[in-house]
């Protein structure tokens, strides 16, 4: 008999996934801050995994000494959840997207990126489009994951600031809102950013 080896995990799209989309946005505006949107996204592509909170989430990579990049998965371990796999799907110069995979508690996709506001301030932004992955875990997402979404990424942000030298100015903030499918939630939409960051 031949060598047995399991295919790697696949895609898995919001439009496969149960239950409401939601639509996840985190982000501030970075005070004292003398790096440009492309050195921000740089900083994050290469020390990506040091930023979630540990408590809640844990994310290896195979290499850490390099920049994340298209094809790249990422191994997370989630407090309650157990273990899944991401993959980067699109890298620019202003933003990571990842999407999930078969196994993961959600279905769909995450774009972080920065950019410069009216102001020409440099904002830090997270977008989320993703749903249940299957109805067996719609209840606990429901019941506990947007309080866990929203402590991750905040901390994200608040980590991604630190390691940058600068501040927040205010406060993060946080919306969460149901939204329709699109096509770019579709098998079609995997390489696809939630959202366009511009300006450097």
């Amino acid at each position: 008999m031949g060598d047995e080896t399991s295919a790697p995990p696949k895609p898995n799209p919001a439009s496969a996934g149960k239950g409401p989309l939601l639509q996840r946005d985190y982000w501030a505006v970075l005070d004292d801050c003398d790096h440009s949107p492309s050195e921000v996204m740089d900083l994050v592509a290469l020390q990506f995994c040091s930023f979630p909170p540990p408590a809640i989430v844990r994310f290896e990579r195979d290499d850490e000494d390099v920049p994340l990049a298209v094809g790249d998965g990422m191994r997370i371990d989630i407090r309650g959840a157990g273990r899944c796999e991401v993959r980067v799907a699109h890298r620019d110069t202003n933003s990571i997207t990842l999407h999930t995979l078969e196994g993961h508690p959600e279905a769909g996709r995450i774009t972080f990126g920065a950019y410069r506001n009216v102001e020409q301030r440099v904002v830090f932004h997270i977008r989320s489009r993703a749903r249940a992955s299957s109805n067996i875990r719609l209840a606990e997402y429901v019941a506990i994951g947007e309080a866990m979404q929203t402590s991750t990424w905040t901390d994200f942000i608040n980590r991604v600031a630190a390691a940058l030298g600068c501040t927040i100015a205010g406060e993060i903030n946080a919306q969460v809102e149901e939204v329709e499918l699109e096509e770019a939630d579709t098998w079609s939409g995997l390489h696809q950013p939630t959202f366009l960051a511009r300006g450097d």
